[in-house]
């Protein structure tokens, strides 16, 4: 039966605990066995990180004509959550199975080793190409050293399947990410007499509020789209750190934030707004007198995607039996294969999003099921 095949196979993946700080390489080594059985073409190449690999195996002839299938091999953390089971070791209660990346994306790539079993000894008129990389919930780090590897072969393909939870919805769309960090510094001087030195605390306030000032600009001026939840780019300050005593004026602050920006507004424009203003809020401090600075750096960013409907990629997904065209309030790796290798991308997955990142995550056996299906459909499409 082709779906207990791929509950077997998803729980030797959740065994593996590929959290993102952690090594991979087990998992991919299990990956990489089970696609050369089948018969594929595998490629294990090292990622720019210690204990890190993306795979990438080929199935069928050479040629520009096939389709991809892409996942992330890696998982969040559990650290401080309450399951009633452990994360990874698959748990079956009432037809769902629970596992830390059960439904973010060990899943799918439990459905594409079963897609790559129903090929063995089957000729293919067109490749399928099966894509396996860590460390995408950091901010698609890994698949970037995997892209430029094939972007230098000239390896080309009709269309790519990023296999996250959408419920098997097609989503053609989701919004880039820029994650940054404003560092402000200042001069320290005794609290008593606060006057002598610049509160680099008082610095990163004043870019915080310099956010939100922006945050109002997109909701009045910048691009609007109103298939998303949020329809507009958002800004968001998630993290602050600063000072070392009450007693001393902090010399420096640290202050993280991100910008979640759509395609019709320029990352770099908005960044530039950012750096100006706190250049001009670092040039007033230091006319009292003081040292001051403000400096604005980029953590990791990812472009969006944007898929038209029509795309022949989205209409083998919407034949294969995805359902209606949604766009994503999360981020993947599709822009980057449609920015570094120009392979037209859309995202559609079994499960749902909903329940990643909790405890308790889980995948339900009709939804595996759903997902053997839809793969089967879009490998029948290339013979």
């Amino acid at each position: 039966m082709v779906t207990q095949t791929t509950v077997e196979t998803l729980s030797q993946l959740v065994a593996f605990p590929t959290v993102s700080r952690d090594s991979n390489e087990a998992l991919i080594r299990y990956a990489a066995e089970r696609l050369a059985a089948a018969g594929g073409r595998v490629r294990v190449l090292p990622g720019e990180l210690a204990g890190k690999s993306n795979l990438i195996a080929s199935f069928g002839p050479d040629g520009d004509g096939g389709i991809v299938l892409s996942a992330h091999s890696d998982v969040v953390p559990t650290d401080g959550q309450e399951w009633t089971s452990d994360p990874f070791v698959l748990t079956e209660r009432e037809g769902r199975l629970y596992a830390r990346g059960a439904s973010d994306m060990k899943g799918f790539i439990a459905c594409m080793l079963t897609a790559a079993d129903s090929v063995r000894g089957v000729d293919l008129a067109r490749p399928l190409h099966i894509a396996i990389s860590h460390d995408e919930e950091i901010g698609c780090v890994g698949v970037r050293s995997m892209l430029r590897h094939l972007a230098a072969e000239g390896f080309r393909a009709a269309g790519c399947i990023v296999g996250e939870p959408t419920e098997l919805r097609i989503a053609t769309g989701h919004k880039g990410k820029i994650a940054g960090r404003i560092s402000a510094q200042g001069q320290a001087a005794h609290s008593a007499n606060p006057t002598l030195g610049c509160n680099a605390i008082n610095l990163a306030a004043g870019m915080i509020r310099e956010t939100e000032v922006l945050q109002n600009w997109l909701v009045r001026n910048g691009a609007h789209d109103a298939a998303y939840a949020v329809p507009y780019s958002t800004v968001h300050v998630g993290t602050i750190a600063g000072g070392t005593a009450l007693n001393i004026v902090p010399e420096s602050c640290s202050v993280g934030f991100e910008i979640r920006f759509l395609p019709g507004d320029s990352p770099d424009d908005l960044l530039a707004r950012l750096t100006a203003r706190g250049q001009e809020l670092a040039a007033s401090a230091r006319g009292g007198g003081r040292a001051a600075a403000i400096e604005i750096s980029v953590q990791n960013a990812y472009p969006g995607l944007q898929t038209e409907e029509d795309a022949p990629i989205a209409q083998l997904v919407r034949q294969s039996g995805a359902g209606a065209a949604v766009k994503l309030n999360f981020g993947t790796e599709g822009g980057l294969f449609n920015d570094m290798l120009g392979v037209p991308t859309v995202v559609c997955g079994p499960g749902s999003i909903d329940r990643a990142h909790k405890p308790d995550e889980f995948i339900t056996r009709d939804e595996l099921a759903a997902g053997d299906s839809f793969l089967d459909r879009i490998v029948r499409s290339l013979r």
